[in-house]
């Protein structure tokens, strides 16, 4: 299998994040990355290459403009404005704040108050590589996409930052750019066929079902954490189905506390089987290892053997796949992990503890 890796991603290396109001560690960090290429590369049956440039366009596909824009000048703009090292929101556009009047809010002029206008939550700040991080890690989506469409029957982005929460006109949730849904995107507009989304994240992937919710060529599906507990919490439930032409098209399983892996088994397999029903040409996976029993971000109780079957029941009723890394904050199994996750995928999946 190739591996598009570029370490670029150390460009976004925040010190910390604030969670409940508090400054804490930061769980998103560049040893992630590291930690599973170095797996990779210790077997041989994977190779690691570059990523290609694709230009801003196929974000602009996907995101809106004014985002764009916003996160290539915002460090230069807050450092000049302020001289702090890392920009975090004092407020966040609510749309409650104009109940009964127009939604159409005007950006605003001051640098913290453009941040709490496209961003959404306080734990994704911004430094002076960030947007050079992300826009990195889009070409590495883009260049997995590319194998795939060049012939290669699985490809894998080490996509970071992550992305899947990550909108069309909003960031948060340590993402930037949303790397699956531009991938996706660039899929279905290259290929003229369907494409699905499998997001098998423990955290429900906000900002790829909003894109994507009312299109009827793009199936998304995910296995997540209930969102009345867990974030993004506000995004995520059942009866969120799609409207106009995609609806139908949106799959959300919520899945309780101390999730087990025959329990998780059975819920994927409820998503695949309408993957399936939809024949797509191409399924993106956004691939989240938050899933393990030991995560700090999270309750599932998934140990490392049900990767690789995991792996390998997507890519036996997926077909080609481009699986692209989301989260995954538990340092000394994540490696392994992904390297079950992609061994299933190839279906060369070897006893693991």
């Amino acid at each position: 299998m190739r591996v598009v890796y570029s370490s670029k991603h150390t460009l976004h290396d925040p010190e910390q994040v604030i969670r409940g109001g508090v400054p804490g560690s930061n769980w998103e960090r560049p040893a992630r990355a590291v930690l599973i290429r170095d797996a990779l590369a210790q077997d041989t049956r994977f190779t690691l290459e570059a990523p290609t440039e694709h230009g801003v366009q196929p974000i602009e596909s996907v995101h809106a403009r004014g985002l764009i824009a916003f996160l290539e000048e915002a460090w230069l703009v807050w450092r000049e404005a302020t001289g702090k090292s890392e920009m975090f929101p004092d407020t966040i556009m609510h749309a409650g704040l104009r109940d009964g009047m127009s939604q159409a809010v005007p950006e605003p002029r001051t640098p913290i108050g453009r941040l709490g206008y496209w961003g959404f939550d306080t734990s994704t700040p911004i430094l002076p590589g960030t947007y050079e991080a992300a826009r990195s890690a889009v070409d590495v989506a883009l260049t997995a996409c590319d194998l795939v469409l060049s012939g290669d029957a699985v490809s894998y982005g080490l996509c970071r930052p992550p992305g899947h929460h990550a909108a069309h006109r909003t960031f948060g949730g340590f993402c930037f750019f949303n790397n699956a849904a531009i991938a996706t995107d660039y899929l279905a507009r290259r290929s003229g066929e369907r494409v699905a989304v499998l997001d098998v994240d423990y955290h429900h992937g906000n900002g790829t079902q909003q894109i994507f919710y009312d299109r009827s060529d793009v199936l998304y599906t995910s296995l997540h954490a209930d969102p009345l507990r867990a974030y993004p919490y506000f995004v995520g439930h059942a009866d969120e189905v799609g409207v106009g032409a995609g609806e139908g098209t949106t799959l959300n399983i919520p899945l309780p506390p101390g999730t087990t892996n025959e329990q998780y088994l059975s819920a994927l397999d409820q998503a695949l089987d309408v993957l399936v029903d939809f024949a797509p040409a191409v399924t993106v996976v956004s691939l989240g290892i938050d899933t393990y029993g030991q995560d700090p971000l999270g309750d599932f109780s998934l140990t490392t053997p049900v990767y690789a079957e995991v792996g390998r029941r997507a890519a036996s009723a997926a077909g080609r796949l481009v699986i692209l890394q989301e989260g995954g904050y538990y340092l000394p199994r994540l490696g392994e992990n992904v390297r079950q996750w992609l061994l299933g995928a190839l279906g060369a999946a070897e006893p693991s503890t």
